[in-house]
């Protein structure tokens, strides 16, 4: 078997082992149903309540990619400033860190008191949750150009935004699709921490609902919901940045 076909089989073998695993688990230690259901089990949730379950998943979903566009822009344009000045890098590089490291489940009631409950807190919560990674991403890229490639460039005469455009952010462009596919998959643990917290639709609405009566396996059911969804945004980034950013990976064999 060649060495691409086997990463590309990779993620697929490991999954069916991870499901094996948790199957044989619970049923060799009999482990209760309403504690942690089998894979088998939790699908069946799947089909019985097909209709809910993806009327709250179209919530989420654009919900999620909303906040995640947002994240996109203002990301790429703040991360572009940031990474193009030193002054501005050093300036706002601690700022970014120490927004990043306030949790932002705890920035959601704010969120309610300002816009009300509904899909604004979860846009906002998926925005700041996948902002960061864009921004530092971007910025490093651009901050991290080498010094004797800018003295070689300003040598033959180009501006400084010249250099920034043609070369600072081809450079980065790497950096930006990387973060994408982690930005996308923060977008949804935001969108559903909001909606756990002051939604009335939504996956994570419908996990709440779904645990208050003790019904396990709809919430399992809601949790592989999220998985697939996220993962297929993923792969959708992984594809796009294979596209754009080819050049990077020229003679390596890229796993993503």
């Amino acid at each position: 078997m060649s060495e691409t076909r086997r990463l590309r089989l990779a993620p697929w073998l490991a999954t069916l082992a991870l499901v094996a695993v948790w199957e044989i688990g619970c049923r060799v230690f009999a482990v209760e149903e309403f504690l942690l259901p089998t894979p088998s089990a939790s699908l069946a949730p799947l089909w019985e309540y097909a209709g809910a379950i993806w009327h709250n998943a179209v919530f989420t979903l654009w919900v999620t990619l909303l906040g995640f566009a947002l994240a996109v822009v203002f990301g790429l344009l703040l991360g572009v400033a940031t990474g193009a000045s030193r002054l501005a890098y050093a300036a706002l590089y601690p700022m970014l860190i120490g927004f990043n490291s306030i949790p932002k489940v705890a920035i959601v009631p704010i969120l309610v008191i300002w816009s009300g409950i509904g899909a604004v807190p979860g846009v906002l919560t998926a925005f700041l949750i996948s902002f960061f990674p864009i921004v530092v991403n971007v910025a490093t890229g651009i901050a991290t150009l080498e010094p004797e490639l800018e003295d070689v460039l300003r040598s033959l005469g180009p501006r400084r935004r010249d250099i920034l455009l043609k070369v600072g952010l081809p450079r980065a462009m790497p950096y930006f699709f990387a973060s994408l596919k982690v930005a996308v998959t923060l977008a949804f643990v935001g969108s559903v921490i909001s909606e756990t917290i002051a939604g009335n639709r939504g996956i994570g609405y419908l996990m709440v609902q779904a645990s208050s009566s003790f019904r396990t396996l709809l919430v399992f059911a809601g949790l592989l919901t999220v998985a697939a969804m996220g993962i297929g945004m993923y792969a959708l980034f992984a594809w796009l940045e294979q596209r754009m950013t080819g050049w990077a990976f020229r003679g390596q064999q890229p796993i993503g």
